[in-house]
């Protein structure tokens, strides 16, 4: 099943690989694109190739390219369509007068016209200027290398970048996982304001949890660093007595698990803080008063927490209440999440999450408005509301491995569907994209049903046979079957050979890209089942 992504010039890649192996049979869909394409073997991957291409071919001035670049990268779909006109036949003034000669009056066919023009559009999507395309590839070739080499340290950085806004911060922590990176839970002696890595491990910051400002875990490290680790939980909060780490605070940094190296269970913790704060409180005011005790100072002498202060021992709560209280803090779930079994499933069920919304609102790609998809997760919060004809809707937040969407649910599908739309049911949603210029991408429901797991349920997979392939063939489909590794679209890739399937890991894969493996392989040796 594949996902709604606007890939532009990345649908070119698997042709760019091919011809630039093989320079001399690159294909052009006309011959008066050779000169302006093969610096870049047929493909059009710079603005300004689209704003040469409708000069030469269709006797553009500057000016009027320069409009046709804007209208395609702003996907303005009435100026596009005229302009297909113009491109193809030409514009003719009131008098009589060509404007635009056009690719007929050029020598050019209408059909080869109209392709060179889909090109373009599909060209479009995504691109950029010359200069601007450079900049981005040695942007990108030295995030990768630092991906590559220093993965630890590039992703905890990454991470640190979006400490002002946590939308992306799930799926740069999926990413740490996919890499085998480990993401701790907050730490009272080892973590500081931002991720900070420890071997191949990056532990949460102290910064990012909820009602803990800079100010206090600046006191908490500075005592730190003068005195040492904190030993005890206790401890902590005898040595801890400032404005800036108050009582909400130290609330919120037993939620997120800050203190758990001291074996208490949060649910203790949470059930004993502020007796102990206040005993401790008491404690110094006595002191400053002179009123301290023989009793006192036995206690002090004998530094036993157990007679000074009185815990309260509590069971350990659920996992599912330890996520929601580490959601609650820092935004996200960090031990876990409660989705994770259920990956396989939503995946396969899917064609959207909300990681490929948030980069359509980036690109505020308004074409996709009204588009049927299908959208799974966890339902966070419902909105009941009664419409001006006396039906009931809601608005019900669903949150997905990577973050939240509304779903817009009205009477009739809400009639059906009201018994699931409760606060940490697991539902799949078919519906349809609404998406609006300066708002969040929602989805319009038609149908809700509760997702369970299938273990049963199998991948798509891509079955390619190499038996009778040669050297050549099969070196030319090892590297393309090494650069759109992946599981991303759930294909599961199996290799056969000399009668014998043998897995081979997941593949990324658009028609574009079955098209290109189908060419190499021959349409007889491969299958998606």
């Amino acid at each position: 099943m594949f996902h709604y992504i606007d890939l532009g010039p990345m649908d070119q890649i698997p042709r760019y690989i091919k011809n630039k192996l093989d320079p001399e049979h690159a294909e052009y869909t006309h011959p008066a694109l050779e000169p302006i394409l093969n610096v870049t073997y047929g493909c059009m991957v710079y603005q300004e190739q689209v704003m040469q291409i409708v000069r030469d071919l269709a006797g553009y001035s500057l000016g009027r390219a320069d409009l046709v670049r804007r209208a395609m990268g702003k996907k303005k779909l009435d100026v596009m369509a005229k302009e297909r006109e113009y491109f193809i036949n030409g514009q003719i003034d009131e008098n009589g007068n060509i404007v635009i000669p056009g690719c007929v009056r050029n020598g050019i066919n209408e059909a080869d016209a109209n392709k060179i023009f889909d090109e373009m559009a599909e060209f479009a999507k995504y691109a950029f200027n010359k200069s601007h395309a450079a900049a981005y590839a040695v942007v990108s070739y030295r995030t990768a290398y630092l991906k590559a080499y220093y993965p630890v340290e590039f992703m905890a950085a990454t991470l640190n970048s979006f400490l002002g806004n946590l939308d992306k911060v799930p799926v740069y922590i999926d990413e740490c996982r996919k890499l085998g990176i480990e993401i701790l839970k907050p730490s009272i002696n080892k973590s500081y304001t931002k991720f900070a890595v420890y071997g191949n491990q990056i532990r949460f910051g102290l910064g990012s949890i909820k009602n803990v400002g800079t100010n206090a875990v600046e006191a908490i490290v500075k005592e730190r660093k003068e005195n040492g680790d904190y030993t005890s939980f206790t401890d902590f909060c005898e040595r801890i007595q400032s404005e800036t780490v108050n009582k909400k605070c130290i609330e919120s940094l037993i939620k997120a698990g800050a203190f758990d190296e001291f074996g208490q269970t949060r649910s203790t913790l949470m059930a004993s803080f502020e007796g102990i704060l206040d005993t401790i409180n008491n404690s110094a005011k006595r002191s400053m008063a002179g009123q301290v005790t023989m009793f006192d100072l036995q206690v002090e002498e004998e530094k036993l927490d157990d007679i000074k202060y009185n815990f309260v021992e509590m069971a350990e709560y659920k996992d599912k209440e330890l996520l929601s209280m580490e959601k609650e803090m820092v935004g996200i779930y960090i031990s876990g999440h409660p989705l994770s079994k259920l990956r396989n499933e939503i995946e396969t069920k899917t064609n959207i999450n909300t990681m490929q919304m948030l980069e359509m609102q980036e690109e505020n790609n308004l074409q996709k408005d009204g588009q049927m998809v299908k959208y799974a997760g966890i339902v966070t919060s419902v909105k009941k509301k009664y419409t001006k004809n006396n039906t009931i809707m809601a608005f019900v937040t669903i949150e997905d491995l990577y973050g939240a969407c509304e779903i817009i649910v009205f009477d009739s599908c809400y009639n059906k569907s009201s018994g699931l739309l409760m606060q940490d049911n697991i539902v799949l949603v078919e519906g349809r994209l609404s998406i609006r210029e300066d708002d969040d991408i929602k989805i319009v429901a038609n149908s809700i049903r509760e997702l369970k797991s299938e273990k049963s349920e199998t991948r798509k997979s891509l079955k390619i046979n190499i038996t009778e392939l040669d050297d050549e063939r099969k070196n030319k489909l090892r590297g393309a079957l090494k650069f759109f590794a992946g599981d991303k679209n759930n294909i599961q890739l199996i290799i056969i050979a000399e009668n014998t399937e043998k897995p081979a890991g997941g593949i990324y894969l658009t028609d574009a890209i079955y098209t290109e493996l189908e060419e190499i392989v021959g349409s007889e040796n491969i299958k998606l089942e």
